[in-house]
């Protein structure tokens, strides 16, 4: 009997989640506001409300699997996350699925040392804060026996179309010899993880039990400063290297009027002022997984910023 997996949103991990499934012959519904997601004939796109907790049951009907990969807007997850995860604890409630979330590493707040998963969640901002009550929910909900969850979280995205801190802001800059300003400092080291090695190990955990009942680092590849990623990239797609220099902090105040996204860096900043590193080594053991190469990430990223012939600086 195929399977169904429903993947609650289509940026770009939950379109790197519906496409690994499908790949593996599963069914899979991609549920959004707008209907949209993976243009792949093999995946259902479903216009949905995920906080909309009726018409999240009626989506994820006969779902083995619900893996929540929503992303509100930046500024507005305090008010737009509960609704959204009590809806799916519902769903996965009502349908026996198990469900996986995309968390992230904000819960923990500034931590001296590698991160782990046994850090307690001290977050005292918002962002943080909304992370942490959402895995004590699912957790409860877990441990009462309601439903069976999990949660990933991925350290700063790399890739493409991720909002990466490295990414569409910086590298098109340093493809045509423009200086670059990094947020943060240049200098510390930081692990960056990649969106689909989140995906894989989303579907990892939820289809094994070993993964239930608890969060998990996605496995990411060995610490690296923003600088050197800069450098490393420049080289790969045979360009001069660039200046490197920081946004100021009057700068990003000055940003912050006009996006919201960049006001709320002011929560996460410790991120990338000092060694933000995770200890990954529980996934890794438990389930073998490794993430994509290095040089493959780079090279990713050169293919997908280099400059077209003839272009100018």
């Amino acid at each position: 009997m195929t399977e169904i997996h429903v993947v609650v949103g289509p940026g770009v991990v939950g379109t790197h989640v519906a496409t690994l499934l499908a790949e593996r012959g599963h069914q899979v519904r991609v549920v959004s506001r707008s209907g949209g997601g993976p243009d792949d004939p093999r995946i259902d796109r479903v216009a949905a409300d995920a906080s909309d907790a009726s018409r999240m049951a009626e989506v994820t009907r006969g779902a083995t699997a619900i893996y929540n990969a929503v992303n509100p807007p930046y500024h507005r997850w305090p008010r737009d996350w509960p609704p959204i995860m009590a809806a799916l604890i519902a769903a996965a409630e009502r349908h026996g699925a198990v469900l996986a979330t995309v968390s992230n590493l904000y819960g923990y707040g500034p931590v001296d040392g590698p991160l782990t998963e046994n850090l307690p969640l001290a977050a005292t901002g918002a962002k943080g804060r909304t992370r942490s009550a959402m895995w004590r929910q699912a957790l409860a909900a877990h441990e009462a026996g309601r439903i069976r969850a999990t949660e990933v979280r991925p350290s700063s995205y790399i890739a493409h179309g991720s909002q990466s801190m490295v990414g569409d802001r910086v590298l098109p800059r340093a493809a045509v010899g423009r200086r670059v300003y990094l947020m943060g400092n240049p200098d510390a080291p930081h692990t960056f993880t990649h969106p689909l090695d989140v995906a894989r190990m989303l579907i990892t955990v939820a289809a094994d039990e070993r993964g239930w009942g608890r969060a998990w680092h996605v496995p990411s590849n060995a610490p690296i400063t923003q600088r050197r990623v800069v450098a490393e990239v420049c080289d790969a797609m045979g360009v001069a290297q660039v200046p490197v220099g920081r946004v100021p902090r009057g700068m990003l105040i000055a940003m912050g009027l006009a996006v919201p996204a960049v006001r709320e860096f002011a929560e996460v900043r410790h991120q990338y002022e000092r060694p933000w590193i995770v200890n990954d080594s529980a996934a890794r053991s438990t389930f073998g997984l490794e993430p994509l190469p290095w040089a493959d990430v780079v090279a990713e990223l050169a293919d997908t910023y280099r400059p077209a012939r003839g272009a100018a600086a």
